[in-house]
């Protein structure tokens, strides 16, 4: 009786399927060797765009604040500069292998929430963000290649990637009202 009570689980554990959680796909840096030395980035204030969550989940992006139906377009003006603001971030003209010159911007999104942030809001926020560069890879795309950035082959991608960068930071929640 054990031997097929065994049998009946092991084929149960082999047919059945485990729901499979899902998540936001974020590549973390690489762990620096445990020789090198930790240098202090000077970023540029106006490189940098501060996203807030707040305590009671309203959206502060820079100092003023902002309906999330309007993060993704402010963003998407932030990262590109069409008026070449000098407020906004500055570009700096990169050789990019495949491609050739192109000039990458040098903005940073720093997203902050607070420890009351509902998940959410912060899951809404985070959207809105990627969603935001996504277009701005699209664009890109679609008028170097033709097709959007999905539809491209992996080497291309990586052309658009280095050229449209992700660059976003997330400092641990705080208690932002408490400053």
């Amino acid at each position: 009786m054990a031997d097929i009570s065994f049998i009946v689980l092991v084929f149960f554990l082999m047919v059945s399927t485990m729901d499979q959680e899902k998540g936001l796909s974020r590549r973390l840096p690489p762990m620096p060797a445990e020789d090198q030395k930790v240098e202090d980035q000077k970023v540029n204030r106006r490189n940098i765009i501060i996203v807030r969550i707040n305590i009671n989940d309203r959206i502060f992006a820079g100092n003023e604040p902002i309906d999330v139906s309007q993060l993704k377009d402010k963003i998407k003006e932030f990262l590109t500069n069409p008026m070449e603001d000098p407020n906004l971030p500055e570009k700096e003209v990169k050789e990019i292998e495949g491609f050739g010159p192109y000039p990458v911007s040098k903005g940073v999104i720093s997203l902050q929430n607070d420890r009351g942030t509902t998940y959410s809001k912060y899951i809404e926020v985070q959207n809105e963000l990627v969603k935001a560069i996504n277009e701005i890879r699209d664009d890109f795309s679609m008028a170097n290649y033709g097709k959007k950035y999905d539809k491209l082959d992996e080497d291309k991608q990586a052309i658009v990637r280095e050229c449209i960068p992700q660059q976003i930071s997330e400092a641990e929640p705080k208690d932002i009202n408490k400053k």
